[in-house]
């Protein structure tokens, strides 16, 4: 049976993120999914569980295997998600995404200096939403198209400062993987990918590809995807 792509968002984003890559899958013969995590306001604490508690309750129960594709921090979630879906899991495609990084907080796998800014720019136990984390001017000149940046940007929230101190569960990555790397800031997540011997991809873009580049995307996505179906039509 062909398994179905879930085209996960970061938590810190929201599913805007992916439909013009669903649309291009969708064209190339994929049955897709982009589901909404959960905001993280409405969390009080346990924020891993809780949020894959909830997208696994909103996937379809299906016979039909899932390929999950993580962008971003969602990458980190993927373990405890794949645990709960009701369905069988392919695979999973890690899309300029951290790994899983069980006993470590999200905290304790950013730059230092990154880390710094952020704890000191909270307020009442809020980070400041995504697109206030970058230099002014700097999310448009990767996404110039004014609507697509406008339908991102409208998802975002403050962020609670409990999910990045987290420590992630001690859950793991189980079955094949595979890596695509858009941003040069994801280099050493891709190089870790390849020595564990996933099929991996790199297109030279931009930590959100998946809005400009939704063609190319897909193409890579695809191609990613049928490697890891392979085992499971075979």
């Amino acid at each position: 049976m062909e398994p179905r792509i879930v085209l996960l968002h970061s938590p810190l984003l929201g599913p805007s993120a992916w439909r013009a890559v669903a649309v291009e899958l969708a064209r190339l013969g994929w049955t897709t999914e982009t589901p909404a995590w959960p905001r993280l306001s409405a969390i009080g604490g346990g924020f891993y569980a809780a949020l894959a508690d909830s997208l696994a309750a909103t996937l379809a129960a299906s016979a039909q295997p899932a390929i999950l594709v993580a962008h971003s921090g969602a990458g980190a979630l993927i373990p405890a998600l794949a645990a709960r879906v009701a369905g069988p899991v392919a695979g999973a495609i890690f899309a300029d995404a951290i790994l899983p990084h069980p006993g470590r907080s999200w905290f304790d796998t950013a730059p230092p200096k990154l880390a710094r800014q952020l704890r000191a720019g909270a307020q009442d136990g809020l980070l400041p939403p995504w697109d206030a984390w970058w230099p002014p001017g700097a999310l448009a000149r990767l996404v110039p198209d004014a609507a697509t940046l406008a339908a991102v940007t409208a998802e975002l929230e403050g962020l609670p400062l409990g999910y990045f101190d987290e420590v992630a569960p001690a859950a793991s990555l189980t079955g094949p993987a595979a890596y695509l790397q858009f941003s040069v800031a994801y280099e050493e997540e891709s190089r870790l990918a390849d020595g564990y011997g996933w099929p991996a991809a790199t297109l030279p873009l931009h930590h959100l590809a998946m809005l400009t580049h939704p063609q190319a995307v897909a193409g890579a996505l695809d191609s990613l995807a049928a490697d890891l179906a392979e085992p499971a039509n075979g």
